[in-house]
């Protein structure tokens, strides 16, 4: 990978102790870094090289990587366990240090820096550096806020459309309920009318059973009447013919 793909910005408003904040920005590369310092009148710089960083990464048994990526950590963030100091050096130059503890022991490192000769340009480059910063930082926030809103109105509009579908579940699960019960009686009534209708039929039956019962009783009745009237109608002839036969032969002796 390009080295400057690498590269990272880091900006510290340091607070030191019994004096003025000092703004240290850190520019990191892969085997190395550089260091600007101000205190809004003066400023300081600290180039370590690959071979200063390979060198001091040795002395305490380190790869150059996790030595830089402790000096990023402690440098682009004040560590509130660390003591950090800013201290005068010879010929205008200043130490800056930091404390961090390993495996139980208290450890110090220090870079000198030296002073720079164009106090405006570099604090004018840190103010920038900070200002675009916050810009960036400002416009994240917005950015996170509007997604935010758009998430919390997002769930506002499932919790209302969950609300409605439940709402929805209910009422079709009355309706289904009463639809249910509805069937469940009108298929009793409907038994029931069936019921009734086989009673009637039935009793139909056995009324037109008792009548053809009753025609044949009658009719059977009927034709003895009948047999009866005209045997006594015969009689009657026969009487009627012998007593005429009987005077026809009396008139016949005389």
């Amino acid at each position: 990978m390009v080295e400057w793909e690498r590269t990272k910005h880091t900006c510290l408003r340091l607070v030191l102790s019994g004096t003025d904040p000092i703004f240290v920005k850190g520019t990191w590369h892969p085997s190395r870094f550089d260091i600007s310092i101000t205190d809004g009148s003066s400023s300081w710089l600290c180039n370590a090289t690959e071979e200063e960083v390979a060198e001091r990464a040795a002395q305490w048994d380190q790869p150059v990587s996790e030595y830089l990526q402790l000096a990023e950590q402690y440098l682009g963030f004040q560590q509130p366990n660390s003591i950090y100091s800013f201290s005068d050096a010879l010929e205008g130059s200043k130490r800056l240090s930091w404390t961090f503890e390993k495996e139980g022991t208290k450890l110090e490192w220090r870079w000198k820096c030296k002073p720079s000769h164009e106090n405006k340009k570099i604090t004018v480059g840190i103010l920038n550096f900070l200002m675009e910063a916050n810009i960036r930082l400002s416009e994240e926030v917005v950015n996170k806020t509007r997604s935010f809103e758009k998430m919390e109105s997002e769930a506002e509009k499932c919790l209302a459309q969950g609300e409605r579908l439940c709402s929805e579940k209910m009422e079709f699960e009355d309706a289904t309920y009463s639809k249910a019960c509805f069937i469940s009686v009108l298929n009793a009534k409907k038994a029931k009318l069936r019921a009734l209708r086989d009673k009637e039929v039935s009793g139909k039956e056995v009324a037109e059973e008792e009548e053809e019962s009753t025609d044949k009783g009658e009719s059977s009745e009927s034709g003895r009447s009948d047999n009866e009237h005209s045997e006594e109608e015969a009689s009657k002839k026969a009487a009627t013919t012998s007593s005429r036969g009987r005077g026809r032969k009396r008139a016949a002796r005389s």
